[in-house]
């Protein structure tokens, strides 16, 4: 495993935990050259699960995208890492526990609204507004009022 401070090679594992629904397994690393500490997450790897994008492509599918778009819509909020860790994984198990290997962007964005509307509403706002791509401040200011409803 690299380390992301100073890119040696080599560390050893400090502490390794499963996650509460046993598919993932968090490994606190020491690097052995800069000493400095890092953690890593060992999953599975399965059949490759397909996005179906909205002009139609197929790509394969990409946590870091969801993270990236959690993170962002989180900014400035008080939810953790793990917060964000443990909604990215329930994402993922909801959608990809089915024989289907293949999902719409759209099912994933639902499903990613859908809890952060529970963890964090002002991040669910903004998630939704970037996804939903709101033509105008009245198609905003609907969905306002229905979160408030």
């Amino acid at each position: 495993m690299r380390c992301p401070f100073c890119a040696f090679l080599e560390s050893k594992v400090v502490d390794s935990r499963s996650s509460k629904e046993g598919d993932s397994i968090r490994r606190r690393r020491e690097c052995l050259k800069c000493a400095r500490r890092y953690t890593t997450y060992e999953r599975i790897e399965e059949v490759a699960q397909m996005v179906i994008k909205k002009d139609g492509r197929r790509e394969p599918f990409d946590r870091w995208k969801i993270k990236s778009g959690i993170l962002k819509a989180v900014e400035k909020r008080p939810v953790g890492l793990e917060q964000v860790e443990s909604l990215i994984d329930d994402v993922e198990r909801s959608l990809f526990n089915s024989t289907e290997h293949e999902v719409s962007t759209d099912a994933i964005g639902q499903a990613v609204m859908a809890r952060l509307k529970d963890l964090d509403e002002v991040a669910y706002v903004r998630f939704a507004s970037v996804y939903r791509q709101f033509k105008d401040l009245n198609e905003f200011m609907n969905e306002l009022k229905t979160l408030l409803t």
